[in-house]
């Protein structure tokens, strides 16, 4: 007699639990998972950051819209201006001669641009490239200069534009600093980012110096360059001492001498001395948002990408 076996009964399948979503994954750009404090603290020092930097502007911008008969000093103070208006930038150009001034500024800037992207570049590429005696010794004087503060020399300064017949003319504003140390050494770290093979094989095809200069090495720190520009334009329109110093005829002033004016005559009126700070920064604000994707790129530059 066969004894059949029965198969045992197939058990039912578990049912299967929701997944419960997962919260979204937040990595900094290196890859490390970022609280939610964390990021809520970096966003509060963000604002703070931006109020210090941005908010002085604002309340001249605001300051210099406003009108005569609206109370700048209220309280609590307000920050939009009632009834805005641009009579205050009128004003500034009625009091002094703001354009010439801003004129001779101008001038100023752009030559101390030239040569010292012209200047800062040359030098940066002989500290980094060319290999000569005393090399070293020269790198470490333009870092040394960068040690020495202006006022400590400001004296001699002045005694040698005297000397040379410069005082009281443009030239002589521009001459100190027409080839900073700072750019120099930013030049120089940014030719020395860049790998060597490129130019050893154009030296193979027979480029010269001049020629692996200008058609390898500047067009790969096209960023630093922009860099040297920005630093070079904002320290030549914002200086004051330096002028005030060499400049005794008025027809001469640059823009942040002739702005001077406006204190020392209209010491109460706040309107029109925010009026003309707002003249002044508004080239330094275009300049940047023109060159401000080379100022990021600048930072870190000589990586050639192939």
């Amino acid at each position: 007699m066969s004894v059949i076996e029965k198969a045992p009964a197939a058990r039912p399948a578990p049912a299967k639990r929701p997944e419960t979503p997962r919260r979204p994954r937040i990595a900094d750009e290196h890859g490390r998972r970022i609280r939610v404090w964390e990021l809520a603290l970096r966003y509060v020092l963000l604002l703070a950051v931006l109020a210090l930097t941005i908010g002085p502007f604002l309340w001249q911008l605001s300051t210099s819209l406003k009108g005569p008969t609206e109370d700048i000093y209220s309280s609590p103070p307000r920050f939009l201006p009632g009834d805005p208006t641009l009579h205050n930038y009128e004003r500034v150009a009625d009091t002094i001669p703001v354009w010439d001034y801003a004129l001779n500024s101008l001038k100023v800037a752009a030559a101390n641009v030239v040569t010292n992207c012209v200047g800062a570049a040359l030098a940066g590429y002989a500290l980094a490239r060319l290999r000569y005696r005393g090399r070293r010794v020269a790198t470490l004087a333009f870092i040394l200069a960068m040690l020495v503060p202006v006022e400590g020399i400001v004296i001699a300064q002045f005694t040698t534009m005297r000397e040379l017949g410069l005082n009281n003319t443009l030239i002589g504003v521009v001459l100190p600093g027409c080839v900073s140390a700072l750019n120099v050494l930013l030049m120089r770290n940014a030719f020395l980012g860049l790998p060597y093979e490129i130019e050893e094989a154009a030296f193979v095809d027979g480029a010269n110096v001049w020629q692996r200069f200008l058609r390898i090495a500047l067009p790969s720190v096209k960023g630093t360059l922009a860099v040297v520009a920005i630093f070079a334009f904002m320290g030549a329109w914002d200086d004051f001492l330096w002028p005030l110093i060499v400049l005794s005829d008025p027809s001469k002033f640059t823009l942040t001498i002739g702005l001077n004016y406006l204190h020392g005559t209209f010491a109460n009126d706040e309107r029109l001395v925010a009026a003309g700070t707002i003249i002044a920064v508004a080239p330094l604000i275009l300049l940047f948002a023109c060159l401000q994707r080379y100022f990021f790129r600048g930072v870190g530059e000589g990586a050639v990408k192939g």
